[in-house]
């Protein structure tokens, strides 16, 4: 099915293909943001051929008594929407199943928002699902999501909520083939700066080939969020539910492959950060972040495009030793302390090698801010952060904060970080790393060259072979070397 993106088709129209379709019944249940979504598709006509019911249960007892008493007694997150989902489908298919389920495609959508307050000291976020069928007497499949509200008014919140809520219905409908337009279409009608999406999940029979990561990545890709993050186990998650009241410390790196210089770096950075007099030792999540730009390839420069097998081989190593993922927009580091700033308001700590320490020093690359180096040291300085710089090898020198020397007009502010606690030298790493390059390791796995393992954790050099990843050769069959051998060119066409 060749599915084509219709950019022009507005959400009222949208509601209407919906209501048209003799096919497509549901349910909507909306908690917080108005029940704006119900009311596109009451506003566009003919609704009763697509609404078997709509509810909205605002007060918390009621909400408890329909969905169940939430543990963490959160009623905007992700456990009270997939409770709402549960009870709202279950209900279609116990009374209407028997009716008509040979032939209608059921769904629940359901949402449950935090609008901006009367005295906007809030910050206005939701989550929005659909639990759907695609075929009569079908199994269903899931969409999850989770949604920040930009706009500075109530109303316009409840407008954006009801969009986007349209916009998933049609798309699980019409779009389900091919996610990045599934998702390209979810913003149609709205901006970006009235919305983000910093967390999708597909899940059911119908999206068993997807790999979230992807759509976190995707999610990235397209500026729907700064941010996406994934766990160890690579489920895609909402940011502000792993890291909220957090410590967090950050490891950025290409991780292409993941070397001993990586986890030393990693091990001592945190060991350091821990011994921190205002760090809660059992309050701290390790996040290793990946940029857009670091997935690119380093000679191909801005406009190339993104690998997703090789980053899809980047992430299944970092989950396999147990790291929480970051994928970020963020190229200068005051724009990501700034993003986790809006999350925790404890100590986070940045580790980094001492060549990004020259990079934050470097005037050159904030040229687009009206303060310059200032202002964008006035962001990344001024919260509760701290730099741990690892140091390098050149030219058999080590060098590190004691080495730096900035500009001469920057000498002074250098001193200033330094003596206020905010940069630090790692102390106890193993010298011996600092003699070897992630590129020059790279070189030897793609040659299949002896002893390359020595250079990466045993699980990683288990990955590499058994994947044949990042260029590792693969073995040559010797049937296939005959072959080649009888018939000149068969092997390069294989």
């Amino acid at each position: 099915m060749n599915v084509i993106h219709n950019k022009d088709i507005g959400t009222k129209q949208k509601a209407l293909a919906i209501n048209l379709d003799p096919v497509i019944y549901g349910s909507f249940a909306e908690i917080g943001a108005g029940q704006e979504v119900a009311a596109n598709f009451f506003k566009a006509g003919a609704s009763s051929g697509t609404i078997a019911k709509t509810m909205s249960a605002y007060d918390m007892i009621f909400s408890d008594a329909i969905y169940g008493v939430q543990e963490t007694k959160r009623y905007v997150s992700e456990s009270r929407l997939i409770a709402m989902l549960n009870h709202e489908y279950g209900l279609l298919i116990e009374r209407l199943a028997k009716l008509r389920g040979d032939k209608t495609k059921f769904f629940a959508f359901s949402d449950t928002f935090s609008a901006l307050n009367y005295h906007k000291t809030n910050d206005g976020h939701g989550w929005m699902g659909v639990r759907f069928q695609l075929t009569p007497n079908g199994a269903y499949n899931d969409i999850v999501l989770h949604v920040k509200l930009l706009d500075n008014d109530n109303i316009l919140q409840q407008q954006a909520a009801g969009i986007l809520g349209v916009n998933l219905i049609y798309a699980c409908f019409n779009y389900h083939e091919i996610p990045p337009v599934f998702l390209l279409s979810l913003m149609d009608n709205l901006s970006r700066d009235r919305i983000q999406i910093d967390m999708i999940r597909f899940e059911g029979p119908d999206f068993s080939k997807i790999d979230n990561r992807l759509m976190s990545l995707h999610l990235v890709k397209y500026g729907f969020s700064d941010a996406a993050v994934f766990s160890p186990g690579g489920q895609n998650l909402q940011p502000s539910e792993v890291l909220y009241k957090k410590h967090i410390v950050v490891v950025r790196g290409r991780f292409r492959p993941v070397i001993n210089v990586h986890m030393d770096m990693l091990n001592t950075g945190v060991k350091q950060f821990l011994q921190e007099p205002d760090v809660d030792k059992k309050n701290v999540v390790v996040v290793t972040e990946l940029t857009l730009q670091s997935l690119k390839e380093r000679d191909a420069g801005e406009t190339a495009e993104i690998d997703e097998k090789d980053f899809l081989d980047r992430v299944d190593i970092l989950c396999s030793l147990g790291q929480t993922v970051l994928i970020s927009n963020f190229h200068e580091y005051y724009k990501l302390v700034a993003y986790l700033s809006k999350i925790t308001k404890l100590k986070m700590g940045v580790v980094l090698g001492y060549p990004n320490l020259e990079y934050i020093f470097s005037e050159e690359h904030y040229q687009d801010l009206p303060g310059g180096i200032l202002e964008s040291f006035a962001t990344l300085f001024s919260r509760k952060v701290k730099l741990f710089i690892y140091p390098t090898l050149r030219d058999g020198v080590i060098w590190n904060c004691l080495k730096f020397f900035p500009p001469p007009h920057l000498i002074d502010l250098f001193r200033y970080l330094i003596a206020n606690n905010k940069i630090e030298d790692i102390r106890h790493y193993n010298e011996n790393n600092l003699h070897v390059e992630t590129d020059n390791v790279l070189t030897l796995i793609k040659q299949g060259a002896e002893g390359w393992e020595e250079f990466v954790p045993p699980e990683v050099a288990a990955i590499i072979k058994d994947r044949y990843l990042f260029g590792y050769p693969h073995p040559v069959d010797p049937a296939m070397e005959t072959a080649a051998g009888n018939f000149p060119g068969a092997l390069s066409d294989i």
